[in-house]
């Protein structure tokens, strides 16, 4: 590997691991003094990973082409999206079959670390992508 794959690569992985550590606890701590009393389908930390692993693997993908010199990330950024999403919808097929009683809480619980980890994800691909061009 070159160097500005894995400058890039720390770089991107330290801020997704301090998003993440940020977005937990502040999760963590929303739930536990608002909705205490309320049984998630899934635990935060399952959330959560799944996010961090899905984010990290189509970024190091798309970083690993953009170092090789290849030019079609956007292609390849687009075809990640569509497998994140393909890859949510098996995530959620469990909870979705279980007929929830809750079902605003527990879509609010995946769906905000989704939408604010999306915007870093966008911005940080935008970024590699225009620094690519």
């Amino acid at each position: 590997m070159n160097e500005s794959f894995n400058k890039r690569q720390i770089g991107f992985s330290i801020q997704l691991i301090t998003l993440s550590l940020i977005l937990f606890s502040s999760h963590s701590y929303l739930c536990y003094h608002f909705a205490s009393e309320i049984l998630f389908f899934f635990p935060l930390w399952h959330i959560y990973v799944f996010h961090v692993v899905a984010i990290l693997t189509i970024y190091t993908l798309i970083n690993y082409r953009a170092s090789i010199g290849k030019n079609e990330l956007f292609n390849l950024f687009m075809l990640g999206m569509i497998l994140k999403t393909v890859l949510t919808l098996i995530f959620l097929f469990p909870w979705l079959l279980s007929k929830p009683k809750q079902q605003g809480f527990d879509l609010a619980n995946f769906f905000i670390p989704y939408f604010i980890f999306l915007i870093f994800e966008v911005y940080s691909v935008t970024k590699l992508l225009q620094k690519k061009q």
